[in-house]
């Protein structure tokens, strides 16, 4: 394996780690936006958007090549010149169809899980901000409620006392 390929399959296992830390149940999404809102993260982020892009541009040739490699290896012309001319080349044409699949895999699952990364981490992000708006609607609406019912003791406070008065102004009259 070459070292750029080494470098992908490498960045793909960081890829998988990284989804399946950010999908244990038991670490919650509050938690998670604390860790995305530390100093260090607010210093990357002016460059993540490029640095996103670079990495998307730069899987997306390497996935271009893998696939030229694949079409490359696997035509039966290739492997039929290249069998005539060496007794062994049938099965080097072959090894050489597999590394380029392998690269295929390699590149298209680490393109996709870099997508599916980015798309996690927005997820987390709004769900953390809509907990805590949850959290701030839930005691507006309970102050609410403590004040409709304060409201509503004093109204019937005044009720009785309206009553009460009319009733005292009907036995003066």
């Amino acid at each position: 394996m070459t070292l750029q390929w080494a470098a992908v399959a490498t960045f793909l296992y960081a890829e998988i780690g990284l989804i399946l830390i950010f999908c244990l149940p038991f670490i919650p999404p509050q938690r998670w936006q604390k860790i995305f809102s530390f100093n260090v993260w607010g210093k990357i982020a002016t460059f993540w958007n490029k640095a996103f892009l670079t990495i998307i541009i730069l899987l997306i040739v390497l996935f271009l090549d893998a696939v030229r490699e694949v079409r490359k290896y696997s035509s039966v012309h290739t492997i039929e010149k290249s069998s005539t001319s060496r007794p062994d080349a049938y099965e080097h044409t072959q090894m050489k169809l597999f590394r380029s699949q392998r690269n295929l895999y390699i590149s298209g699952f680490s393109l996709f899980f870099w997508l599916v990364l980015r798309r996690l981490v927005t997820l987390i992000t709004q769900l953390a901000k809509e907990l805590s708006n949850k959290d701030v609607l839930k005691t507006q609406a309970e102050n609410t409620n403590k004040a409709a019912k304060k409201f509503m003791e004093e109204n019937e406070k005044l009720k009785r006392v309206f009553n009460f008065l009319s009733k005292a102004h009907c036995r003066k009259l």
